[in-house]
């Protein structure tokens, strides 16, 4: 891996995008409500994330793997984020996501926003349809704070020079990891905890603050 100057690592649902993704596949199971409340309880940090992923994602059950055609066309982006990819390449640096949400959308969505590294968790498949488990371990707090140590690491950044941006309570172990940790549309709990909030919901705003 080619050393960078500064690695920037950001969460996707809510962060890098404006959706709740496993809210979407929820649509098409028809059970979107109760997985939209157990959603925002995790985030909240009120539950387990790894328990309330699992009841959440076995609330997808049967959903065919067409509807990720789907999902990705409802995707929006947030207001900024290639603004800010651009930036970070442009000073010499590179820009991580790390998701407690799922490949099978952030593989298409991450390379067209300009990420260059993602981590996320994958859905087990049979027969045409989802399983109602996750596949392989969990992208939890503590992966995520993994992650953003391993490559700043692999790039030969300082610690000092990563920067972590995420809105739940799922990122707080990495926001804390991170020489700049940036709570954005982030719950009670992140904005307490962050090194700086950032109000409007536009990652445009970031820029100032890298390294």
């Amino acid at each position: 891996m080619t050393a960078a100057r500064f690695l920037v690592v950001l969460d996707a649902d809510s962060t890098l995008i404006r959706n709740e993704v496993i809210e979407l596949l929820a649509d098409e199971a028809g059970r979107r409500d109760e997985v939209q409340a157990a959603t925002e309880a995790a985030m909240r940090g009120e539950v387990d994330f790894a328990t309330s992923l699992r009841s959440r994602v076995a609330a997808l059950t049967g959903v065919p793997v067409t509807a990720f055609e789907r999902v990705r066309a409802r995707v929006e982006p947030t207001p900024g984020v290639r603004e800010l990819t651009a930036a970070v390449h442009e000073r010499g640096g590179i820009v991580g996501v790390v998701s407690g949400g799922f490949h099978e959308i952030l593989d298409h969505v991450a390379p067209d926003l300009g990420v260059d590294m993602w981590r996320a968790n994958h859905l087990a498949v049979d027969a045409g349809a989802l399983t109602g488990l996750v596949d392989g371990e969990i992208v939890d707090a503590e992966a995520k704070a993994h992650w953003l140590r391993t490559w700043a690491s692999e790039l030969g950044v300082a610690p000092h020079a990563t920067v972590a941006i995420g809105d739940g309570a799922n990122d707080l172990r990495m926001m804390a990891e991170a020489g700049l940790g940036l709570a954005f549309n982030a719950k009670p709990a992140v904005r307490r905890a962050a090194s700086l909030v950032v109000g409007t919901v536009d990652l445009r705003e970031v820029i100032p603050l890298l390294p």
